[in-house]
């Protein structure tokens, strides 16, 4: 079983958490094409032993060659978002605006997403007001021409006014996914989640406190029925999430100001890792997952660590994910 190396000043107890919104379009994806340019983190993983790492040199002219080709490709890929406003979200659906990739966001409030992203070419962004907790919302319609899906819902662990609503893990974690696989259709080539480490171990200290509300069970729950759906699927289970979440901050300047902080990438199997994780890392594992063929029906952990990282090279990532996979 493979194993992430862990940097013993960023150990923490892992929970989920979920975040609120930045308020520029804009700024939102000049900070993400900017992430992207800032590329050539340090990998760090463990295949067999637990001390060792693997270090790696920066492509950047081979980077800029894979980015060019991710954009010419671009115009083939329809990419669903659910939880695009979120604090993950937000930045997966930057990032993909600024590869000029076709995003749709699947949404309770398009309005949120309009005042976060502007208004963009349809044809390029759309937004579809459905609520992945009510079944009878998930109209066929919004997966029309869809070829990949992001899912990055979630709500606190713990009781909050994000529970308002009825927002509680049961219904978000384990209905709204179990609601959200059954409408999706088997045409889809990559449905990739973000769920949480410690979801195999919620009933083991420490993780039984983060699960006193059953967030933990509920993703593990949410987790289990993607496997079993059929549909090709990678989880990402991240750590305790870092940098944001953007409210009334300007993110390009959060950007600048966290450059080279946390963005050197461990990552894991077997749900062994303890730490956490900068939403920017997540963002950029999720898009990445989407093309690299071995993660197809792999459960990563990932947490992140002070230092360079991969950036938003594909062969870099590719790299990272295969070196902790156990088949």
């Amino acid at each position: 079983m493979a194993m992430a190396c862990l940097n013993p000043a960023t150990l923490s107890r892992a929970a989920p958490r979920c975040c609120s919104l930045p308020t520029s379009s804009a700024r939102l994806a000049r900070a993400a094409a900017a992430a992207g340019r800032r590329g050539g983190w340090r990998l760090a993983a463990v295949a067999e032993e637990p001390q060792a790492v693997q270090k790696q040199e920066q492509r950047t002219s081979r980077s800029d060659e894979a980015d060019g080709d991710g954009a010419a490709m671009a115009s083939s890929k329809l990419v669903l978002v659910v939880g695009g406003t979120g604090g993950v979200g937000q930045l997966v659906v930057a990032s993909l605006l600024s590869r000029n990739i076709k995003t749709r966001l699947l949404l309770r409030d398009p309005a949120k997403a309009v005042s976060l992203f502007g208004k963009q070419d349809e044809s390029a962004f759309q937004l579809h007001k459905a609520d992945t907790r009510n079944a009878a919302d998930l109209d066929p319609e919004m997966f029309e021409g869809v070829t990949h899906v992001i899912c990055t819902t979630g709500t606190t662990a713990f009781p909050s006014k994000r529970w308002d609503g009825d927002n509680t893990p049961e219904r978000v974690d384990w209905d709204g996914i179990r609601n959200l696989v059954n409408a999706m259709p088997q045409t889809i080539k990559r449905l990739v989640l973000v769920s949480s480490i410690g979801v195999t171990k919620y009933n083991e200290l420490p993780w039984s406190i983060m699960n006193l509300f059953g967030v933990l069970k509920y993703k593990k729950m949410g987790e289990d029925f993607v496997r079993d759906s059929g549909i090709p699927c990678t989880i990402i289970r991240a750590g305790r999430l870092t940098d944001g979440p953007y409210t009334s901050y300007d993110l390009n300047t959060l950007l600048k100001a966290t450059a080279g902080e946390r963005r050197a990438v461990v990552m894991g199997q077997g749900d062994k890792l303890v730490g956490e994780v900068s939403r920017l890392v997540v963002a950029e594992a999720c898009i990445q997952a989407l093309d690299i063929e071995s993660t197809e029906g792999q459960i990563y952990e990932i947490n992140s660590v002070k230092g360079e990282g991969p950036g938003s090279d594909p062969e870099k990532w590719k790299e990272l994910f295969r070196s902790v996979q156990s088949n």
